[in-house]
C-alpha cells in the first residue's frame, strides 16, 4: 500500500492488521513515526538503499565519528542524483544545520553531484553520502573504499 504521510493514520485505522513493515521518506519520517505503532518496524528508503548498494556497518561507523568532529573541520556531501536542490534541500540545508546544532561548532562543507567523486579525500574528516538509488553497488562500495584508504568515514544520508 502507498500513501502519502498525511494519509497514513487513516489507511492504518483501516487494516484489519497491522503492516509488516513502513518504509518512508527521510523528509517525512517523524510525521509518520507519530502515526506508526510502536510494535510496527519502520525504515526509510535511503536505509534500504544504502543496505542493498553499499555496506550498512561501514555507514554506521561513520555515523558513529560525528561526535569526534572538531570546529573548521571539512564535511564533503555526495548526492549521486543530479536534481536541483529546492526549498529544504536535506543534503544542502538540513544535514549540515542539524550537524552544526548536534556538534555545537562550525563545521565546513562541500557538495558534489553524480558521478563526481574528488581524487583527494584526505582534506575530509567526514563523507556523507545519499542513498545512492541512481549509482550501482560498485561504484558504491568503490566509494567507500576509497574513503576507508583517505582515513575518512562515510554515512549515507537520508535523502
Amino acid at each position: 500500500m502507498v500513501v502519502k504521510e498525511r494519509e497514513l493514520r487513516a489507511a492504518l485505522d483501516r487494516l484489519q492488521r497491522p503492516p509488516a513493515l513502513v518504509v518512508t521518506d527521510s523528509q517525512a519520517f517523524l510525521k509518520v513515526a507519530a502515526d506508526v505503532p510502536l510494535d510496527v518496524p519502520m525504515t526509510t528508503f535511503s536505509i534500504l538503499f544504502a543496505r542493498l548498494k553499499g555496506d550498512l556497518n561501514e555507514f554506521v561507523r561513520g555515523a558513529r565519528s560525528v561526535d569526534r568532529l572538531r570546529p573548521k573541520d571539512r564535511i564533503l556531501v555526495l548526492e549521486a542524483c543530479t536534481h536541483h536542490p529546492i526549498g529544504e534541500d536535506i543534503g544542502r540545508i538540513k544535514i549540515p544545520r542539524w550537524l552544526r546544532q548536534y556538534t555545537g561548532v562550525e563545521l565546513e562543507f562541500e557538495h558534489l553531484q553524480g558521478h563526481d567523486f574528488p581524487a583527494d579525500l584526505t582534506p575530509y574528516k567526514l563523507v556523507i553520502h545519499c542513498g545512492s538509488c541512481m549509482l550501482n553497488r560498485r561504484e558504491v562500495i568503490s566509494r567507500i573504499l576509497r574513503c576507508r584508504e583517505a582515513g575518512c568515514r562515510s554515512p549515507t544520508t537520508e535523502s
